[in-house]
């Protein structure tokens, strides 16, 4: 260890008194601090804290397997004792000695005392895989002169100086370290408890633009830069819900092109009237060089179509085609290298940006994707374009986790697009949009009802703002 961290060491090793009175007097700020991990970390996974203090908030968040790391040995020994079936070590945040890796990587205020902050972000990648997801928490360097005003009067520990950085700071070192920024989030524009007004700067004032930027915490989510899987070996599934869309069938085969290692497709077909499960059948016959499943679904609707579709797939990407064909199949490719190539990990089309051919879209579905984008961007904290394009691609073992976590949300969508979007947000997969040429039909007629499911969509939105963002 470095003469600078073995300073660093010792002036820390004089705050461990006050750190156990100031976590009892300050039990607001811990609290919501608390919470708010839990929210950004489901349970059962693999976490590492850097920071851990006591271990509470990492046995919080109930992990499968849970390691803290902290500067001292005195902490140390007490989260060993209030929290034995964890893994607390010593250890500083430019010196990690872990020869694993972990689902999530916790951050909690400690990067400002790094002595070199591209050696301790090395450290950190050395315990990532390709997913996992790094929550970095620090204080805002606006707060700087009330932090310092706060450990004056009495009422904030007595830390050792700090670097103090700023967010576009932070990203730049992520882009040195070969880390990608997901998202940021805000917490604390009044970290003291008081009734009714602090919940209403710190659940929702905090999430509104300008009031976000005088936030006390900013917590960045970021994750490696690495492909999870040699192109070459990444097979794929194409889920097509299909119902009274005869006339498309052939053409879903035809048109769609082989990708990776292998491609399946599969048919979920929705107790149709025109004769698509007969058509079906006949091309899967016909077409004995593909891979061709059919199933006739359980239940109702696009998005219990697609999970059982997704239910039966065996390949490692799974992806939706819609069978309008509105989206040209010949387009998969390019989701398929976004998603294999780490460009991202939800991969969404946007039928908004090129021109449209005439009848394509109507007018007052059009304004409704606008706005729902809006509201979405704001509500994910991702860019988003158009949220109800059904080209969808996600890795199986994304989809796994967003399974496993759906019980937050409930079951609450029959389209399957928000389930899918909310689920991906929730777990922090990087969302990244492919344009796509939207088309218009040239066999059958649209199936969605403007007016009702417009009315669903606004309500299901209301419902994830407030289990996403006012949380």
């Amino acid at each position: 260890m470095s003469l600078d961290a073995s300073l660093a060491r010792v002036d820390f090793d004089q705050v461990v008194p006050s750190r156990v009175k100031f976590y009892e007097k300050n039990a607001y700020y811990y609290r919501q601090l608390k919470s708010c991990v839990q929210f950004l970390v489901p349970q059962d996974a693999h976490v590492l804290e850097i920071g851990c203090f006591n271990g509470d908030q990492l046995a919080s968040l109930k992990p499968k397997r849970g390691v803290g790391v902290d500067f001292s040995q005195e902490t140390i020994d007490l989260a060993r004792r209030t929290h034995p079936h964890l893994d607390f070590r010593v250890g500083q945040i430019d010196h990690l000695e872990l020869d694993e890796t972990f689902d999530y990587v916790v951050i909690n205020n400690l990067i400002g005392y790094a002595n070199d902050l591209q050696a301790a972000f090395a450290q950190i990648r050395k315990v990532c895989r390709p997913d996992t997801k790094v929550i970095l928490i620090y204080h805002s360097h606006l707060w700087r002169p009330v932090l310092k005003l706060a450990e004056k009067l009495g009422q904030r520990i007595k830390w050792p100086d700090q670097h103090w950085l700023s967010t576009q700071d932070l990203k730049n070192l992520l882009q040195l370290s070969d880390f990608r920024l997901i998202t940021v989030r805000h917490q604390f524009l009044f970290p003291l408890y008081i009734p009714l007004i602090s919940a209403i700067f710190n659940r929702f004032l905090v999430h509104l633009p300008f009031f976000r930027a005088l936030a006390l915490n900013h917590i960045l989510i970021f994750q490696p830069t690495s492909p999870r899987k040699k192109v070459e070996e990444v097979t794929c599934s194409v889920i097509i819900p299909c119902r009274n869309e005869k006339g498309n069938i052939e053409a879903a085969i035809t048109r769609s092109p082989e990708m990776g290692k292998h491609t399946e497709f599969i048919f979920v077909e929705g107790h149709s009237k025109d004769g698509t499960l007969e058509e079906c059948e006949r091309v899967m016959h016909q077409f004995k060089d593909r891979d061709i499943k059919i199933l006739v679904q359980k239940g109702k609707g696009k998005g219990d179509a697609v999970r059982e579709g997704f239910a039966a797939a065996s390949g490692d990407v799974f992806m939706i085609l819609d069978a309008d064909l509105t989206t040209p199949p010949e387009d998969m490719p390019k989701f398929f290298n976004a998603i294999t190539t780490a460009k991202g990990e939800f991969i969404n089309g946007s039928r908004l940006v090129y021109r449209m051919e005439k009848q394509a879209m109507q007018f007052l579905n059009m304004i409704a994707n606008k706005l729902f984008s809006i509201t979405l961007t704001f509500l994910l904290g991702q860019y988003l374009k158009d949220t109800l394009c059904g080209t969808k691609v996600l890795w199986r073992q994304d989809y796994e986790r967003i399974v496993a976590n759906r019980h937050y949300f409930g079951n609450f969508d029959p389209f399957g697009d928000f389930d899918l979007l909310f689920g991906a947000a929730k777990l922090h997969l990087r969302i990244i949009e492919i344009p796509v040429q939207y088309r218009a039909r040239t066999y059958g007629t649209t199936q969605i009802s403007r007016f009702t499911h417009g009315w669903l969509l606004i309500k299901m939105t209301i419902f994830a703002m407030r289990k996403i963002r006012f949380v």
